[in-house]
């Protein structure tokens, strides 16, 4: 059975606008969304972003960049919205933050309270606010420069930053961070923990924890994203994050980054929002049906325990990823979805399902133009980034903070 018949029909069709049409998870809302019969339309600043490349969004409105003028998306977005007539605006990236800030601005959605939501939003603050809930991290510290710091290799993090767009790895000491860096008032350094990755996904309704999945990245694709994926049980991991989001009140998605490493699991990174729901919903757990009922003033229906072992896969990035090994990982990737081998072999494609001549057209595209110069791998990854990520500037318009 594919996800199409999976989401839970429990209204009639409505109209639903995505705050991004930029990123993976916006892609995969849209195809659960539209396949469960509601109508979808997208915002972007990018009128050829990634949800423009599927039947199952219906237009894509052009908006203001959100990353350094979150206000001016808001208006835009917030026009959108009432003038289409949109039953729900559904947040999938970092348009979360003013959207909490503003109490949804008017729209009916699904967002923490701004106090939860800032409690994590930036890495410094996430960092304490994990310690004040007894969740595990790796060993830590927040510094002005590295140079009392002695834990090599280590992850350096600016306060915001999305995708690992303020991440960088340090090998050893007086490696250096490079000129972007300087400024920076304060940054999170943590070890480096080995082991594999776990993306954990929730939602909460007013600090009850309605739903709960957990996927390991079995294979990296383009920009750290999970080309491969396969559901796990982490009941220590649920426990943790359950505590997380009553101890905060959280109100709609919360996802993290959890390292499961030999000492234990260790949180790398928290989300206010969701992220790729179909393997979630593979495997049995409805992510996005929770936040519709939240966004309409219902309470959400608990989903059940994820049924664990659900492989799956977005073919796009796990070419763009192959594409910065070169021309042969490429021709090696596509004869592994072609033939259904390797990683493949019993596994689901979560951006691309079933009949879909735009988003499959997307696909020939990045393997032909990554085939021919296998660096065109940045061309496409880089732009929906940018599109969605949060700003230092935004995020000091968004806290009150800027002059």
């Amino acid at each position: 059975m594919t996800y199409a018949y999976l989401i839970h029909k429990r209204e009639a069709a409505m109209r639903i606008l995505l705050s991004d049409g930029s990123g993976v998870t916006s892609r995969q809302c849209a195809t659960v969304l539209s396949r469960a019969g509601h109508h979808v339309e997208a915002l972007s600043p990018d009128p050829r972003c990634l949800c423009a490349f599927t039947r199952h969004v219906r237009r894509v409105h052009r908006v203001p960049s959100y990353g350094a003028d979150p206000y001016g998306w808001l208006a835009a977005a917030t026009g959108v919205y009432r003038r289409g007539g949109f039953d729900v605006l559904l947040p999938t990236q970092e348009q979360v933050a003013v959207l909490s800030r503003e109490g949804g601005a008017g729209t009916a959605t699904a967002v923490p309270p701004f106090t939860a939501l800032a409690a994590v939003q930036d890495k410094v603050s996430a960092h304490a606010t994990l310690a004040r809930f007894g969740l595990p991290q790796p060993a830590s510290a927040v510094v002005r420069d590295l140079a009392g710091w002695d834990g090599y290799p280590a992850y350096v993090k600016r306060p915001i930053g999305t995708a690992g767009s303020g991440v960088r790895r340090l090998a050893g000491p007086g490696e250096p961070l490079g000129p972007s860096w300087d400024g920076e008032p304060e940054l999170l350094v943590q070890r480096e923990v080995q082991g594999p990755l776990a993306m954990v996904q929730s939602v909460f309704d007013t600090g009850a924890l309605v739903a709960f999945h957990a996927c390991l990245r079995v294979r990296e694709g383009a920009r750290g994203g999970a080309g491969h994926k396969r559901g796990v049980a982490l009941p220590e991991v649920r426990e943790h994050l359950r505590a997380l989001g009553e101890g905060l009140g959280w109100h709609g998605a919360l996802s993290a980054d959890v390292v499961l490493g030999a000492d234990g699991p260790a949180f790398i990174d928290v989300n206010p929002r969701l992220v790729e729901p179909v393997n979630a919903l593979l495997s049995g757990v409805d992510l996005i049906t929770p936040l519709l009922d939240l966004a309409l003033g219902r309470a959400a229906r608990p989903q059940p325990a994820a049924v664990p072992g659900v492989r799956t896969h977005q073919l796009l990035l796990a070419v763009l990823g192959a594409a910065s090994r070169g021309r042969a990982a490429v021709l090696a990737e596509l004869a592994g979805a072609v033939l259904r081998r390797g990683p493949y072999e019993g596994g689901t494609e979560e951006l691309t399902p079933g009949f879909d001549p735009r988003a499959m057209a997307l696909v020939a595209a990045a393997a032909g133009a990554t085939l021919v110069r296998p660096a065109a791998w940045r061309w496409f990854a880089s732009g929906s980034v940018t599109a969605y990520a949060l700003e230092p500037e935004g995020w000091r318009l968004i806290t009150g903070a800027a002059p």
